[in-house]
């Protein structure tokens, strides 16, 4: 069905505004009908009537403009409203549509009454019947164009089909009859104006009315960098709308801005908004528009208003890596190693991969290798990709960064100077504190962090867990580095190895209570730890915060904290045990083995030592670790410490039993177990047993081997040594299996399986070694299909765990 022509709207526009002249007449009460049966169409333009009297005011001639839109727009789909409106029309036509009277068509023009000619006159020779002399219908008012006015988009658009699904699928969610606000927040940088200029691009012809667009983040009005005032973008929008005038007040500029948009099919894009203050005079007050809001902050205030919130992550690697090859060509594809490094280091977000991909181009000969080693050094990606010389990510930190409370600049520059990548609630109540002892400094530090997070500077990963984006932690740092005195940073660091050493001892305490260090306890009230509750959550805490740690462990060597150096490193020993990260476990343990040696602790280079000596062992360096115990066991002989002895002569048995050499493991194992004994350590004693019986078995001998464990299972149980002995257990399941109990040794290790994946025993290394322990009881029973599913189960976990053991099995697997 055939819509109204512009000439058909501008004559219906022409009839409303004479026939409202008198409210009271039939031609009005006819139009309340006909809006009568569109509102069946359309219930919404209803809002519209009445739409006033006539006059120029700006209001009320958006109004009736309007009105004749709508009323034009529902009768090109629905025939009740468009025969309703033509009759009308036919009835009360309005002066440019007076329709000629057929008598008078019939007969001759006569000149009459008191017809008047002004101007140029023709005169003919006969003139019969009556002539009649029209003024000529005015000229239809000039349509203003409809603004089209977002910013062009890159020819290259790479990946963001998440994101630009969920735009559709909030779009989609929005109510009926609410206006939409969608925000799209991020950081600086991660290509927020971008997505959402390209997705409205897609989305056009939904909007038939115009884009309008607003730099929001632009210059103040005095010229310097700040917010845009809405009153100076509503001055913008209105004129492009077509109003002939503008109020002076925000409130009168913001009403008519509402009146004129009422009803119209309009997107709008708010561009780099600063507050929730700034956009909602600014927002579009009827269902038919958008309003799409750009932030480096998360706009928290205008979900009252009914916004919906999309956070903007940074690109995938893969899509990030096509990026960069847009500038680097066949070297992206020729140096994946190095393209993977240079996107992670330009933390994947679309503005710096496109600066280092403008770098490749420009410099042809240069390799991708050569740039990822030029962005690892310094400030990195912050500094190094420029502009004309100008530093454009770091300039865009800077701004997020002044626009923060003074309480929250500091706490972001002090979070900067620490080596870590995790970030507690109660560390930053402790940084907050600064020692002055200040009254409701949690809640204070609390308010702080939610300007950072609100600002998308800080990334909230967990409860009361933090972390900063890769390219801001640099930023944050070299501020702490600038900005805070020498004095500041060392209180800074010396709070963060305190809150590191309290919080470790309370994980010590409850994932391996045996292992306190006597007469080493720290002083109580220095710092509060992180709250604890149980042993998954405190063996989650050491994994969540493993990097900080080891940074704390670094950082304590690096200055001369020789005490804190090799205690932190001794207090963290339940996460090198449970997730054994070995390379971590030696570096630190050196360090920590030099930082006791400088402090004369005898107690501590022992500890270093046969900890020590464990991570070696588990890395397959099988003489190093040997040479480690040796030392150990030297050590403790010279100070006639029984328990040192032992420990140290269980670590030789445990590398001889690895190297196969069982003759020498069984006997350190015994030695250990006397010395053990005669102290009445208990613990000790099941422990050298549990090796005992891991001796048995990889001789073969299975009932010696289910002896030893047996016996030290129940020791262990009666120790409440949950994790002990649950490894025992998952060694009695497979050693059980072993000897032709399949439905008892099955049965253990499943038990074991749980036991290893979630409460007190929970270790992801065991959890592999019983799915492997199951893939071989599945084999014998012919099982092929199980035994696949157990044998991948325990690769995938050795991967992250033992490359050698996740090389293995997959030989295993290669097996027909």
């Amino acid at each position: 069905m055939r819509a109204f022509s512009s000439d058909g709207q501008e004559a219906l526009l022409s009839a409303i505004t004479v026939c409202g002249a008198d409210p009271e007449s039939p031609a009005w009460r006819d139009l309340a009908r006909v809006l009568d049966t569109a509102a069946r169409a359309d219930p919404a333009v209803i809002r519209l009537w009445p739409p006033n009297a006539p006059g120029e005011h700006p209001v009320e001639a958006a109004i009736r403009r309007q009105l004749a839109l709508e009323l034009c727009t529902l009768a090109a789909h629905d025939t009740a409203t468009r025969d309703a409106l033509a009759a009308w029309l036919r009835r009360h036509p309005g002066p440019a549509r007076t329709p000629p009277d057929p008598a008078a068509a019939e007969s001759a023009n006569v000149i009459g009454g008191d017809s008047v000619l002004h101007g140029p006159t023709v005169q003919a020779r006969d003139i019969h019947g009556g002539v009649h002399f029209h003024p000529p219908a005015p000229a239809p008012a000039s349509r203003h164009p409809v603004p089209r006015q977002l910013p062009p988009v890159a020819a290259r658009f790479i990946g963001r089909e998440a994101d630009r699904r969920g735009l559709n699928l909030l779009r989609a969610g929005r109510a009926a009859h609410s206006a939409q606000v969608l925000v799209v927040s991020g950081l600086a940088g991660v290509g927020k104006t971008t997505l959402a200029t390209h997705w409205l691009y897609e989305h056009a012809d939904s909007f038939p009315d115009g884009q309008l667009y607003a730099d929001l983040g632009g210059r103040a009005t005095d010229g310097e960098p700040g917010p845009t005032s809405p009153a100076v973008v509503l001055e913008a929008f209105l004129v492009a709308l077509g109003a002939s005038s503008v109020p002076a007040g925000i409130a009168q500029r913001s009403a008519l801005w509402r009146s004129m948009t009422s009803g119209l099919r309009l997107s709008v894009l708010l561009d780099s908004a600063f507050t929730a203050a700034q956009v909602r005079p600014l927002l579009i007050g009827a269902p038919t528009g958008l309003t799409v809001v750009t932030s480096r902050t998360n706009l928290t205030g205008l979900r009252v208003d009914g916004a919906s919130v999309h956070r903007l992550e940074g690109l995938s690697a893969e899509s990030a890596v096509e990026l960069l090859a847009v500038g680097g060509g066949t070297r992206v594809a020729r140096e994946p190693a190095a393209a993977r490094e240079v996107v992670r280091l330009c933390g994947r977000l679309p503005l710096t991969v496109a600066l280092a991909s403008a770098q490749l181009a420009l410099r042809p000969h240069r390799s991708v290798s050569a740039l990822a080693e030029s962005l690892s050094l310094g400030q990195g990606a912050v500094d190094g990709l420029r502009v004309d010389g100008e530093a454009v990510m770091r300039t865009a930190l800077d701004l997020s960064y002044e626009i923060l409370p003074d309480e929250s600049r500091a706490l972001y520059r002090r979070m900067g100077l620490l080596p870590a990548d995790r970030h507690d609630l109660s560390l930053l109540t402790a940084l907050a504190a600064d020692g002055d002892g200040a009254r409701d400094t949690r809640h204070a530090s609390d308010i702080a962090v939610h300007a950072l997070v609100e600002a998308n500077l800080l990334e909230e990963t967990g409860p009361t867990t933090y972390r900063f984006h890769d390219l801001v932690r640099p930023h944050a740092r070299r501020l702490g580095e600038e900005l805070e005195d020498a004095g500041r940073q060392e209180r800074t660091l010396r709070c963060f190895v305190d809150w590191c050493l309290v919080s470790a001892a309370a994980a010590e305490h409850i994932l391996t209570p045996s292992h306190r260090l006597p007469g080493h306890d720290l002083p109580a009230g220095t710092v509060a730890p992180a709250p604890l509750d149980g042993a998954e959550e405190a063996l989650a805490w050491l994994d969540t915060y493993r990097n900080g740690l080891m940074g704390a462990v670094r950082h304590s060597a690096k200055v001369g904290w020789d005490f804190s150096c090799w205690r932190l490193t001794d207090l963290i020993w339940p996460l090198f045990l449970r997730l054994r990260p070995s390379e971590m476990g030696i570096e630190a343990h050196r360090l920590g083995l030099d930082a006791a040696r400088r402090s004369g602790s005898r107690q501590g280079e022992g500890r270093m030592l046969t900890s020590g000596a464990i991570g070696l062992r588990n890395a397959g360096r099988y003489p190093e670790a040997a040479d480690w115990y040796r030392q150990a066991l030297e050590l403790a002989i010279a100070d006639h410490d029984v328990r040192q002895q032992a420990q140290a002569l269980s670590g030789l048995g445990h590398v001889g039993l690895l190297d196969h050499q069982l003759d020498d493991a069984r006997d350190h194992f015994e030695h250990a177990l006397r010395l053990r004994e005669s102290i009445g350590y208990r613990r000790g004693a099941a422990l050298s047993r549990r090796r005992l019986g891991e001796t048995a078995l990889a001789a073969d001998d299975l009932a010696a081997a289910t002896e030893h464990l047996r016996r030290a299972g129940t020791e262990l149980d009666a120790l409440g040594e949950t994790y002990e002995a649950t490894r025992v257990l998952a060694l009695l399941g497979h050693v059980l299996d072993r000897a032709g109990d399949s439905e008892g040794g099955v049965g253990l290790l499943r038990e074991c399986l749980t036991r290893f994946r979630a409460g007190d025993a929970r270790s992801e290394h065991w959890e592999a070694r019983c799915l492997e322990w199951l893939g071989e009881a599945a084999e014998s029973r012919g099982d092929h299909a199980e035994s696949i599913r157990h044998y991948e189960a325990a690769r995938e976990l050795f991967r992250r765990l033992s490359p050698e053991d996740a090389q293995r099995l997959d030989d295993r697997l290669r097996q027909p």
